[in-house]
């Protein structure tokens, strides 16, 4: 069967006059893993919980498949729901856990029994059926409501924040497991995060949300890789900021030249039409640039270099007064240049800047 696709038409909540979630469209195709990425506040727990029919929105549709769900109480919207603390019964085994969800719909007990099973193995914990939540890990527990949401069958899978009780050597491991779960299950699936890591790694697409109002809705590589506003380039990974003024105008997407306070020039791709003489800000990833080894780009000195496993930053001041950091791979035994020592610095590529309007 195929899965169902869900869409936010227009979904707009205000709380007073303020809007908590601004006029937001997304379509999320069948069987697809979304992630709903910001910073404390943006809207997306709002998004989560009018998807699930806990609040109900001031504009838009919700629409599962063909069929608007607005009407609908939550305990009739066939939504799966991972809480933040799991929410597991501890008075309850692991099955019984399972297998609520059926018994509260009337299933018999030889299609529970069967869908229960069906479940823990899909989540590889059938031997720990009996145990009660108290006796398993973190981890463990997560799966078991993970399996608990899936047994439903939902339409529509809501994951709200699921990793951010699991310790961090944990959390790259579950979040391997929740994505093969996913994948078995077929499930769309929605993630609720603020860890922008762990939407660029689980996600098929990610929204990026700000303030109310969706900021990018793209593959995770497009994200980060062609940031469409100065939020999301600041917000997803990190980035150098610059002042500059454009040497030339032109269109979205087209590459210019931009002039830094001491008057050298960097490259980068216009993220918006502006015209010779804009002020912009010069935004460039750290791993975008390198040392040059002749006296071409920027010049400036080591502040200070941090060795970080398998990587090494420096921070370095520009002639500008401004501090960038560059980041590059550090072989066995190297170390970090000495404070003090003059560099030059120079994009990997020559449109590796993304340039923004300065507002």
């Amino acid at each position: 069967m195929a899965a169902d696709a869900l869409t936010l038409d227009g979904i707009s909540h205000r709380y007073g006059t303020s809007f908590a979630v601004e006029n937001v469209t997304l379509d999320i195709a069948g069987g697809e893993m979304v992630a709903l990425l910001g910073p404390s506040g943006c809207g997306k727990t709002t998004l989560l919980r009018i998807i699930a029919g806990f609040i109900q929105q001031t504009e838009g549709r919700v629409i599962v498949g063909r069929d608007a769900i607005d009407h609908l109480p939550p305990h009739k919207r066939t939504i799966g729901i991972v809480f933040q603390n799991y929410a597991l019964f501890p008075h309850l085994s692991v099955a019984d856990n399972v297998a609520y969800g059926l018994a509260a719909r009337g299933v018999d007990r030889t299609a529970q029994k069967a869908r229960v099973a069906e479940m823990l193995d899909l989540i590889q914990l059938g031997a720990m059926a009996d145990r009660y939540p108290r006796q398993l890990s973190g981890g463990q527990q997560q799966r078991v409501a993970l399996a608990r949401a899936l047994a439903v069958q939902p339409s529509i899978l809501l994951l709200d924040e699921p990793f951010a009780a699991l310790d961090k050597n944990l959390r790259l491991d579950m979040q391997i497991e929740i994505k093969r779960i996913q994948r078995m299950a077929g499930t769309t699936t929605i993630i609720v995060t603020h860890d922008q890591e762990e939407a660029l790694s689980m996600a098929d697409r990610v929204a990026v949300l700000s303030q109310g109002r969706l900021e990018q809705f793209a593959p995770a590589t497009d994200v980060y890789d062609n940031p469409q506003s100065f939020f999301v380039n600041t917000f997803v990974g990190s980035s150098n900021v610059l002042r500059a003024r454009l040497a030339q105008g032109g269109g979205k997407g087209a590459s210019a030249e931009a002039v830094l306070e001491d008057g050298s020039r960097l490259a980068g791709r216009l993220m918006t039409d502006l015209p010779e003489g804009a002020r912009v800000r010069l935004c460039i990833r750290p791993e975008h640039l390198v040392f040059a080894e002749d006296q071409s780009g920027l010049p400036g000195l080591v502040e200070m270099g941090l060795p970080l496993g398998a990587s090494i930053v420096h921070e370095i001041r520009l002639a500008t007064g401004e501090t960038v950091k560059i980041e590059g791979s550090r072989s066995t035994g190297s170390r970090p240049l000495a404070s003090g020592t003059a560099v030059r610095l120079r994009p990997i590529l020559p449109d590796a800047a993304r340039l923004y309007a300065e507002t």
